[in-house]
């Protein structure tokens, strides 16, 4: 066996004449094409196509995975289209030389081959990829204002026939081996516990036939069918997002709309599209987004716990809407969760509601029935004594929480994060009951919890650094972003949303339709609006927000109140300021299609004005951690890049000299 060794990629050759191309990036902890990893590939081609191998593998030497993608970073190195236009060509013709090697090509594909991975995959002749929960293949490119553009577009159509393949690229979803497969992006999956160097071999060896579209994946791209199905991609993804907004996938799908299967057309068209997108302020943002996401992540990690060993086991005390769902993520997540409150009949909801959580994620019965196991009802609270994390998530009453954690504190083990859900209240006068008040922190969830990726962990005056740095890690663990926060009122998300929920209402008594300032924020660019957000956290914790945070806004929280009174909730009553069936808000519908930018340019004043008083009061460490929040935890328009790079864009600095 040789070897030829560059600084990214290690080519060696079998005895069977077989050549094994293996990246293993340095000086990172995942793979990614950068200029330098494309640079060395080439080289590697020309010394493949001088010497022949009877068979090409081209695998990861990264246990993260295979190829995570193009190295994003360096898209901001691209200063206009024709820039961006070179490199994109430069990758389809380097992705071309290497389909044309008139060998065996295959891509051994283990744990993740995303993006520009799974587009230099798709230039192979084959695909094998290891099974099990590991690998994750697919196209998140709209995730970033583009679509795929090293050739993915064109062979994705080619392989898997239009519908398919554009149906794939605009839902960016990762699939899973066996789904892969099912869908034809791959051609053998090895089991979790087999040889991937095998299945690559075998594959070499029976050169089974390529795939291509089935008849019916054909006729998709006959222009009348095209024409018909781009036709309702347009209308499905009008339902998530606004082209003014998001063009990435209506540039996709117009592309395929009209260059249908014509693989030349399809490069050209990735070449001058996906350099237009790249430029674009939407595709900068989102990259900023994606930025702010890596940051959150890392505050994840470590291992801040004694030994280096993760938390196992969960105490939730409070079973209601959000006790219940909390303690159905963490078991979702596969820890043990003891479910704690007054009495079982208080506990029996919360069970139905994390039984429907397991089956619509887990599918699988025997990971339901699993999943089911490890969420108890406690409610004696005999899991506290051997929970390495107790989250209290009861009523917001400062009495009933000081009580309760002085009782906890008593059983807890010493090693225990103890931590309080509270929205509102500081964090300083729940814990001035205790023996070691240091011992206590915020982790706030937002509703619902399944949805919502942020968790803001909450530092009192007298919280302890270490269990700061646990609370982070515990959030990660469970797949949540951590956000340190400093204990003020409303913390950060709250704080910034009271004073957007409450001009809402002020709104609302001045004459505008609940209806109306929604479509408003939404125009802005709000996954949702002001009101539905109210009824969906719940007009009680509205309400809490509003009285912290706005004490003198009597007449909002006065029409609160009274529908509190009434029993109108929210979405979980079904009844607040809208009707709900379903899950779902009943809307009366606007006529025609009205603008209401300068409405939702007022709804959002007071939250960009929030935002900065954020800042400048110390509640996050920096701008962008503030952005990342308020991101991740109220929705606020990803492609605007968050509110404060948001405000920067609107008054943009003076250029120096």
């Amino acid at each position: 066996m040789t070897a030829h060794t560059f600084r990214h990629w290690q080519l060696n050759r079998d005895f069977q004449g077989i050549a094994w191309l293996t990246l293993d990036r340095q000086g990172e902890s995942v793979n990614s094409l950068s200029a330098e990893v494309l640079e060395e590939f080439r080289a590697l081609l020309e010394e493949l196509q001088a010497d022949l191998p009877a068979g090409l593998v081209i695998q990861s030497g990264k246990d993260t995975g295979f190829i995570a993608g193009a190295d994003i970073r360096e898209f901001e190195q691209q200063d206009d289209v024709a820039t961006a236009q070179a490199a994109i060509k430069t990758v389809h013709q380097l992705f071309a030389r290497l389909e044309a090697l008139p060998c065996p090509t295959v891509a051994a594909i283990d744990g993740f081959c995303l993006g520009g991975g799974l587009e230099l995959a798709l230039a192979c002749d084959y695909r094998v990829a290891t099974a099990g929960d590991k690998t994750r293949i697919g196209f998140p490119e709209v995730r970033l204002g583009i679509f795929p553009g090293f050739g993915g577009c064109a062979r994705s159509i080619r392989l898997l026939g239009g519908r398919r393949a554009v149906e794939l690229m605009l839902g960016s979803r990762q699939l899973s081996a066996s789904r892969a497969k099912t869908l034809g992006l791959v051609d053998q999956v090895a089991p979790p516990h087999s040889s991937l160097r095998w299945s690559a071999l075998n594959i070499i060896e029976r050169k089974p036939k390529r795939r291509t579209p089935s008849p019916l994946e054909w006729c998709s791209s006959a222009p009348l069918i095209r024409n018909l199905l781009a036709g309702i991609m347009e209308r499905t993804a009008g339902r998530k997002v606004r082209p003014e907004h998001y063009p990435a996938p209506y540039a996709l799908i117009k592309l395929w709309q009209q260059a249908g299967g014509n693989f030349q057309a399809l490069l050209d068209g990735e070449v001058r599209e996906v350099s237009e997108l790249l430029m674009s302020d939407t595709s900068k943002n989102l990259r900023r987004v994606f930025r702010l996401r890596q940051m959150l992540s890392e505050l994840g990690k470590g291992d801040a716990f004694a030994g280096g060993v993760k938390p196992r086991r969960v105490h939730v005390v409070g079973a209601g809407v959000m006790g219940g769902d909390i303690a159905a993520w963490c078991a979702l997540r596969g820890l043990e969760v003891t479910l704690q409150d007054r009495g079982i009949s208080y506990v029996e909801p919360a069970l139905k509601r994390a039984e429907s959580l397991f089956r619509k994620r887990l599918k699988n019965p025997a990971r339901v029935s699993a999943a089911k196991g490890r969420l108890l009802a406690d409610v004696q609270g005999k899991g506290i004594g051997r929970a390495d994390v107790i989250i209290e998530a009861i009523f917001e009453n400062l009495e009933a929480k000081q009580e309760l954690f002085a009782g906890i504190e008593q059983q807890a083990s010493p090693a225990a994060v103890l931590a309080t859900n509270t929205s509102a209240i500081p964090l300083e006068q729940i814990a001035a009951k205790l023996q070691q008040p240091e011992r206590l922190i915020g982790l706030h969830f937002f509703n619902p919890v399944a949805q919502m990726p942020l968790v803001e962990v909450v530092r009192g005056g007298q919280s302890a650094d270490a269990d700061i740095r646990r609370g982070c890690q515990f959030a990660g663990q469970i797949g949540k972003y951590p956000l340190p926060v400093k204990s003020a009122p409303g913390f950060l998300v709250n704080r910034v949303l009271g004073p957007y929920m409450l001009r809402a209402l002020d709104l609302a008594e001045a004459g505008y339709t609940v209806e109306q300032l929604d479509l408003a924020a939404e125009q802005f660019g709000m996954p949702m609006g002001p009101v539905e957000l109210a009824d969906t956290v719940g007009l009680d914790v509205a309400a809490s927000v509003v009285r912290q945070l706005s004490p003198g806004s009597a007449n909002a929280i006065n029409r609160i109140q009274q529908m509190i009174a009434y029993g109108m909730l929210g979405r979980k009553s079904g009844q607040g300021f809208y009707n709900w069936e379903k899950g779902k808000p009943v809307k009366t519908k606007l006529k025609g299609n009205p603008d209401l930018n300068e409405l939702g340019i007022r709804l959002v004043q007071p939250l960009l004005d929030a935002c900065r008083q954020c800042l400048e009061d110390g509640i996050v460490e920096n701008r962008d951690l503030l952005d990342g929040g308020v991101i991740f935890g109220t929705g606020f328009a990803p492609f605007r890049g968050g509110p404060l790079h948001y405000l920067d864009s609107l008054n943009p600095a003076p250029a120096s000299g």
